[in-house]
């Protein structure tokens, strides 16, 4: 029998004894372990890990990705798991995360994706065992929608320094101005394309669509257990996504007025 964690084995007490912060932390990382995701990042990202390296690439990644969902900031705040070794086990510094980084090339890029797309594989597959499908459907407007539902919208992220592509912004502040595609099934963050923010310009309809276009098919890559057709909602399309829906409003019955209870 194999573990199905990396970290180091924790028993809960209430004699007061060896009392943590940041325990619920440890979900996570054992969550990356259950659905083979540390495994799989390990296996596609073996050529990266030296013959006498302690870390493993695929266990620093995701203490980074734990260390970001725990609310770091930087880097170096993967420290923050490091100073509790008894909760997570060994943990790389940040001058490892930063070589392992900077090692992640385009293949690199596409391995951790493949990577990733093999455990939601996994746990889809598993849900399907249980409930009969692998997602649950997606609504909007009081409807379902058929298929895997994949939603792209764009985000600024404020920066408050010198950040690669980072651009003043339309809303006039300073930062990126990446696309973003999350599975509106199940809330699951899929894919994400880093770029400049660009301001009104001819050529930035141009490039909104082009990057939705590279982040769809990312997302798309990215659900590999997805059998039927996809759909995709771009952000963009507001206005057309409010007309679709007052259509829609327009054929449901309508609700019977409310009217206060007043005394006889």
């Amino acid at each position: 029998m194999q573990a199905t964690t990396t970290g180091p084995r924790i028993t809960a007490g209430v004699d007061g004894e060896g009392v943590v912060s940041h325990v619920g932390s440890r979900l996570l990382a054992d969550v990356a372990d259950r659905t083979t995701l540390t495994a799989k990042l390990s296996e596609v990202l073996a050529g990266l890990r030296k013959p006498r390296a302690r870390h493993d690439p695929g266990r620093v990644l995701v203490d980074m990705a734990v260390a970001v969902a725990d609310g770091a900031t930087t880097i170096s705040d993967v420290a923050v798991l490091a100073d509790q070794a008894a909760l997570f086990g060994p943990v790389a510094s940040d001058s490892t995360c930063w070589r392992l980084l900077d090692r992640l090339d385009s293949a690199g890029l596409g391995a951790v994706a493949r990577a990733r797309a093999m455990a939601r594989e996994l746990v889809w597959a598993q849900r399907a065992e249980l409930s009969g499908e692998p997602f649950s459907p997606a609504r909007a407007g009081g409807r379902e929608l058929p298929g895997l539902v994949i939603d792209l919208d764009a985000s600024i992220v404020v920066c408050h320094s010198e950040k690669e592509q980072a651009a003043a912004t339309f809303k006039k502040t300073f930062g990126l101005h990446p696309m973003l595609a999350f599975c509106d099934n199940t809330g699951e963050f899929l894919a994400a394309l880093l770029r400049r923010n660009s301001p009104a310009s001819p050529t930035a309809a141009a490039g909104e669509s082009t990057g939705a276009a590279r982040t769809s098919e990312a997302a798309a890559s990215a659900t590999t257990t997805c059998t039927s057709p996809s759909t995709i909602i771009p952000g963009a399309a507001r206005r057309e996504r409010r007309a679709e829906l007052r259509d829609l409003r327009a054929h449901l019955p309508r609700r019977p007025a409310l009217h206060p209870h007043r005394p006889a």
